[in-house]
């Protein structure tokens, strides 16, 4: 079950940070995103020490904790998205599934005239459509 998804700008600013629980850990989850940023410069800056070439948009798994395990994705405009998951027994294709529909989901929020780059994602249709792809995570692999 995914529990927090977030869009941070290429300036490490939040752009979007949403948590799909019931209990009050939402700043535990803000906390486990920012702390994945870290991870994320370390695998951009140090490409030979870590699997994926520069080309790779999709970073894996960032780092897993007892209780979650995050997932990155970087745009070619060094946007970031972080996944924080529960499940212990996710399937890479499953992850890049729901990046690239959350991809194209945030591509259509800031293709908006009235967006202004580098500011926090507002629109109720972008809220709308992430938790679409949210509930619809790993039910079936076709987008």
């Amino acid at each position: 079950m995914i529990v927090c998804v977030a869009v941070v700008g290429h300036q490490n600013n939040p752009l979007y940070i949403q948590s799909f629980t019931d209990a009050d850990d939402a700043l535990k989850l803000h906390h486990i995103v920012h702390c994945s940023l870290d991870v994320v410069d370390e695998r951009v800056n140090n490409p030979k020490k870590s699997g994926p070439t520069l080309n790779e948009t999709f970073l894996g798994l960032l780092y897993p904790t007892e209780n979650y395990k995050v997932y990155g994705y970087l745009t070619n405009t060094k946007v970031k998205f972080i996944l924080v998951t529960t499940d212990l027994d996710v399937r890479d294709a499953d992850v890049r599934n729901f990046f690239r529909r959350f991809h194209a989901a945030y591509v259509d929020a800031v293709s908006n005239p009235f967006h202004v780059p580098g500011k926090k994602i507002t629109s109720r249709t972008f809220a709308e459509r992430v938790s679409t792809i949210v509930k619809s995570f790993g039910l079936s692999s076709a987008g």
